[in-house]
């Protein structure tokens, strides 16, 4: 069975804009909230407004307080006056897509030109861009209704951004035969246009596809639409359960694609349910997955990397007693993490919810399972050395302390109640624990030179940082919700993606100065290859983004495991 989920799928850059400023202004504010109609046409996403207590608002009172944002859709901008006037401070998120042809009608308008959208009169985006027209608008959603209308002497024609492209070249062939003088803008969002051209493709290489999104959602109507148009089966559906698998039992590939207003976590979750039935057609890729899912909920595979990076560490600074160390490491991060994963559901209901759902059933058992390995770990440490027992104590105390609010609330104006409040500590803090865990800690025990311990630490750290940097652009937007300041949020995912590369070719670049200055020959060139290999799954994927993200995080977690083997060979 092959699944392929679009790399398109998924919030367009104006959906993804509106809902991260109103997150962010539900984040940074006290003052009621609201979005006036639907942000976007998604009921899951609307759905967690309600719960972040941002409502939704479809009439304009005479007086009012707050902040309202104006859906990414647009409005005609009497709604926006009115609501201004009524005293509330009023947030734009209209797409820039549609801020353009808001632009290009009013523009028209002014002059006297009619003006003729292609698109359904009744959508809010359509509607909005009427309101432009000063009057002189028409909607129309077939040729015939563009047929009817009367001959203009001056007009405009557009298209709802979310448009049929091929629909629309239709309409503008007939405009150049039988209407020259009017003007025509190319209005369709490139997103679109390159959703509609992917899902043309993968319904041509595919059994199925699963077109995922709101019903009321025009741009999923039209995935769906163009999927069913190349006489491939074409799902719609709002929810994974709406799916018949019965009827997919002899199906051998499915693409997964959604609209621009459909949320990550509901794609990630199709795809794993979709993945999940479907294997109970193959019993051994059913044991394969159930026991990945399991090593990465436990996050058993995590430890194991931890263990098998810091004996990779220690082989690097050519320490003895290396296995006590990678213990104590395993332990360490297996506490910490299963720690952070509990305190995390909030995140994770949005990010990876078949992990949110394994902690909310096994949270007791987990919880004793963090504890015993923190405890196991601290009495290693103590065999070991004095100095090695009193730092991981105090690591394992920051850890605990991590997720606790210890400043009171008044004392700091600041939301900022807790040490995971702080922006981007969350990556810092995670590189920093483990370099010193799997490299340090080693290096104090056996009196290591400070040159191999340098090294093995940015080795090491620099790995870390790679690795829980990428995590954090995969969980963007469930972190955003829970209102969690990661380093990707405050820089961007691009700027993000460019840092990570960066790290990892200056982890390349010092394992090949290892080299050259002969510090550890051999075991820096094997060793540098580990972020070659990591620098190429993580290009690949922003490039391709067709696994699902649990599939990535089973390839990441499992590289820390080849810096073990690999420093095993050596």
């Amino acid at each position: 069975m092959r699944i392929t989920i679009a790399k398109t799928a998924g919030f367009c850059m104006g959906v993804r804009r509106a809902v991260d400023m109103v997150l962010d202004a539900a984040n940074r504010s006290e003052v009621p909230i609201f979005t006036y109609g639907p942000l976007i046409h998604n009921p899951q996403v609307l759905q967690m407004l309600e719960t972040r207590r941002i409502f939704r608002m479809d009439t304009i009172p005479e007086k009012g307080e707050g902040i309202v944002l104006i859906r990414a859709h647009g409005v005609p901008p009497e709604d926006e006056d009115s609501l201004k006037k009524a005293g509330f401070t009023v947030i734009n998120a209209t797409c820039p897509r549609v801020v353009r042809v808001q632009v290009i009608i009013n523009r028209y308008a002014e002059n006297g030109y009619a003006t003729i959208i292609i698109g359904d009169k009744n959508h809010p985006e359509v509607t909005g861009l009427l309101g432009y027209a000063r009057g002189n608008g028409h909607a129309v959603t077939a040729m015939d209704q563009l047929q009817a209308l009367p001959v203009f002497e001056n007009a405009v024609v557009v298209a709802q951004t979310t448009q049929n492209t091929a629909f629309y070249e239709e309409i503008k062939a007939w405009c150049a035969a039988n209407r020259p003088h009017y003007k025509l803008f190319d209005t369709i969002c490139g997103s679109t246009e390159r959703r509609q051209q992917e899902v043309r493709q993968l319904a041509e290489t595919h059994d199925a596809v699963i077109v995922v999104g709101g019903r009321q959602s025009g741009n999923t109507q039209r995935l769906a639409q163009v999927a069913a148009e190349t006489h491939t089966r074409a799902i719609h559906i709002e929810d994974v359960s709406e799916i018949d698998f019965t009827a997919l039992a002899e199906t051998r590939s499915i693409a997964i694609t959604a609209g621009a207003s459909t949320p990550n976590w509901i794609i990630t979750d199709t795809c794993a349910r979709v993945a999940r039935h479907l294997q109970h057609q193959r019993p051994l890729a059913g044991v394969l997955a159930r026991t990945q899912d399991f090593l990465l909920n436990t996050n058993i595979l995590l430890a194991l990397g931890a263990g098998s990076l810091t004996y990779a560490c220690s082989v690097l600074q050519k320490l003895s007693h290396t296995l006590v160390h990678a213990a104590i490491a395993m332990l360490y991060v297996l506490s910490m993490q299963i720690l952070n994963n509990i305190f995390a559901i909030t995140s994770d209901t949005y990010n990876r919810p078949d992990r949110a759902a394994f902690y909310k059933k096994h949270r007791t058992s987990m919880a004793g399972l963090a504890l015993f390995s923190g405890a196991a770990g601290l009495y290693l440490a103590s065999k070991t050395g004095v100095i090695s027992f009193f730092i991981l104590l105090v690591m394992s105390l920051l850890g605990l302390a991590y997720n606790l609010k210890i400043i009171p609330t008044g004392f700091c104006k600041k939301r900022i109640r807790r040490i995971k409040d702080i922006p981007g500590s969350k990556t810092i803090l995670i590189t920093m624990a483990w370099g010193i865990v799997t490299s340090i800690l080693p290096s104090v025990d056996n009196n290591s030179s400070l040159a191999w311990m340098a090294v093995a630490f940015v080795f090491s750290s620099g790995l870390v940082f790679a690795r829980t940097a990428f995590f954090d652009i995969l969980a963007i937007q469930g972190d955003r919700i829970a209102g969690r300041e990661t380093l990707p949020i405050l820089l961007g995912e691009k700027k993000s993606f460019f840092l990570i590369r960066y790290i990892l070719l200056s982890i390349i670049g010092l394992l090949g100065g290892a080299c050259l200055a002969g510090l550890s020959f051999f075991s820096a060139f094997v060793l540098a290859l580990i972020p070659v290999f990591m620098l190429l799954l993580m290009s690949s994927f922003e490039e391709k983004r067709q696994k699902s993200g649990v599939q990535v995080e089973f390839l990441i977690e499992s590289t820390f495991l080849l810096t073990g083997i690999l420093a095993a060979l050596i």
